[in-house]
């Protein structure tokens, strides 16, 4: 996909909770809560430590997110991006993520993570395939 549009950028980057799916071994969907933004066009997340989301994605990179807005459309409906993807996750830089990203949802002067472990943790980036949902964005 190409540049994302700015409706869909500032979803992304609003501060809700975002809702990641990804693929268990046996084909059920695990779902977690991650905070999120963005890098130039790609999707992020952190993860300090080797969690389930991230055995799922080694072995099958695609990932659904789906982050509502806080907004409602003319005909009254809650507005949602849901974003299609494609998932590589790199090691380090997990930290320095989370504390970017806690400006957002916790607030500005925060220190986040509060409690450090020995492993700066893990970054996945996702590469946007398609976006959908229910608002300006949505091409389903």
């Amino acid at each position: 996909m190409s540049a994302l549009p700015e409706s869909t950028r500032s979803a992304i980057e609003s501060g809700h909770l975002a809702h990641l799916v990804t693929m268990n071994p046996d084909g059920s969907p695990q779902i977690s809560g991650v905070w999120v933004g963005l890098d130039a066009d790609e999707i992020v997340f952190a993860s300090m430590s080797d969690r389930q989301k991230l055995r799922n994605l080694r072995r099958d990179p695609r990932v659904w997110i789906s982050i509502p807005t806080g907004n409602r459309n003319a005909m009254g409906l809650e507005e949602y991006v849901v974003v299609h993807g494609v998932a590589r996750i790199t090691v380090g830089g997990g930290a320095e993520l989370l504390q970017r990203l806690a400006h957002t949802y916790i607030g500005p002067g925060v220190t986040f993570p509060p409690m450090r472990g020995d492993s700066d943790g893990f970054v996945v980036r996702i590469t946007v395939v398609r976006v959908g949902g229910v608002g300006p964005w949505s091409t389903d």
